[in-house]
């Protein structure tokens, strides 16, 4: 519901319904059939169901939910996505003036529905615990929530282990509002600021020390 998809260009790809605002817990999996086709290790053994690939009881409310919600996606997803775009440029924009803000990616083809910034010479765990009393974002994927180490994504852009634990992860989608985009760049740059003047490191920027 992002961006658009050719299956004829993958071998397999995994569908979470949740992406999409479909039934939490729903999934799907494409697996090619020819040319060539791919062969894959039954998930459990049992009944023989889905052609011996995964046994068990079908949920079908969540199978037809997330097929309802991947119908709504794809009909609304150029318009959502242009929405959206407009919304996260706007943001980046209000937040990329301040000094020692840096958006992440910001010349690489990225989805319009999320956007990472570092902060230089900032505490991340100072700032992301001040910001997330206001708004609801995070230092990565929650799947990598429980991880002590940066992202491997940002390290992997080449971004250094102190910028990269020093930044923010923000989403938005389809029920985002451009009011809730501008409260948000409102919010996170008064608490950047209130940060950074609690800041010794910031102050020793400064100064000319760092």
């Amino acid at each position: 519901g992002k961006i658009p998809l050719d299956l004829s260009l993958v071998d397999m790809m995994a569908f979470s319904a949740h992406k999409f605002y479909g039934p939490k817990g729903t999934g799907a999996l494409y697996v090619r059939r020819r040319s060539p086709r791919v062969r894959i290790m039954p998930q459990m053994d049992g009944g023989g169901h889905e052609k011996g690939i995964r046994s068990g009881t079908l949920n079908v409310p969540g199978i037809v939910g997330m097929g309802k919600a991947a119908e709504l996606a794809a009909q609304q997803m150029d318009a959502d996505m242009s929405r959206i775009a407009r919304y996260k440029a706007g943001f980046e924009a209000s937040l990329g003036i301040l000094p020692e803000v840096y958006i992440n990616g910001a010349n690489a083809p990225r989805l319009p529905t999320v956007t990472n910034l570092s902060f230089s010479f900032m505490e991340g765990s100072a700032l992301l615990a001040a910001a997330t009393r206001s708004l609801a974002i995070s230092t990565g994927s929650a799947c990598a929530s429980s991880s002590l180490e940066p992202s491997h994504v940002l390290t992997g852009m080449g971004i250094g282990r102190e910028l990269a634990f020093a930044s923010l992860r923000v989403s938005f989608g389809r029920p985002t509002t451009l009011a809730e985009c501008e409260e948000a760049a409102s919010i996170l740059t008064e608490v950047l600021t209130q940060t950074r003047d609690q800041s010794p490191i910031w102050q020793m920027h400064r100064q000319g020390v760092l």
